[in-house]
């Protein structure tokens, strides 16, 4: 059965509509009549943060765990993904993930298996419907940079399992938050070696080599093929943020 989420609404069958509310905001085709309705957007803009805000005010010590929606579900990547979420939880993290299927799926299984608390934020997109079947506090998006506020917000380091653009996104977004200050003690690990060195070798041997990026930022994204190490290096920083 087809179906959509839309912000907190869900849409099935019929009603589904086509396109999503982010690209009605940032798409200026069309007739001018955006000129009157975008201000109207900004009062559900509002209601996205508050919502966020009273969600999740009260959660505690959380890391957000990303990974590629597309992981089969007999994929190494995704056991991993379901390790890191039993672990930090045994840790005493909240486990924050996208809420969609894949790898985001397993470690808000791991953390719901393990007693912790899985959060999953999702976003309105065309082809995914709704949060999966282990996320216990759910929040559904209708704006992106709504959603990305609650993950820096919210969490105090990323673990980062294979996946694709939106996998990258969020890295980089986080990277480029620690690099300006704007997030202080926020580790970011690299699970999976194999899987990230491409990158991470054209980021030393290309964008350092041409001076544009320092080392001590490169240095920020940490790479491991162990989930015991990704998790102990999100205690060790709660420790050092503590003291």
């Amino acid at each position: 059965m087809r179906a959509k989420f839309k912000g907190p609404i869900i849409q099935r069958r019929g009603q589904v509509d086509e396109g999503t509310t982010d690209q009605r905001l940032l798409d200026s085709r069309g007739p001018s009549d955006w000129v009157h309705t975008d201000p109207w957007r900004v009062l559900r803009m509002q209601a996205e943060f508050v919502e966020g805000f009273g969600a999740l005010a009260e959660l505690g010590p959380a890391i957000a765990v990303f990974g590629s929606a597309r992981t089969p579900r007999e994929h190494p990547y995704y056991a991993q993904a379901e390790q890191a979420g039993r672990l930090l939880a045994e840790a005493g993290f909240a486990v924050m993930t996208g809420g969609g299927p894949g790898a985001m799926e397993a470690a808000n299984k791991g953390a719901c298996e393990a007693g912790g608390i899985s959060v999953g934020l999702g976003i309105e997109l065309p082809f995914e419907s709704g949060l999966n079947e282990w996320v216990d506090v759910g929040i559904n998006f209708r704006y992106f940079f709504a959603r990305k506020t609650m993950f820096v917000k919210y969490a105090q380091g990323f673990i980062v399992l294979p996946g694709g653009v939106g996998t990258l996104d969020e890295t980089f977004e986080a990277l480029t938050l620690v690099q300006t200050g704007k997030v202080t003690s926020f580790p970011i690990v690299l699970v999976g070696t194999a899987y990230w060195s491409g990158l991470l070798g054209w980021m030393r041997d290309t964008v350092l080599a041409e001076g544009m990026l320092g080392e001590a930022d490169l240095e920020r994204l940490i790479v491991t093929d162990d989930v015991e190490e990704a998790v102990a290096l999100m205690v060790a920083a709660k420790e050092v943020e503590r003291s």
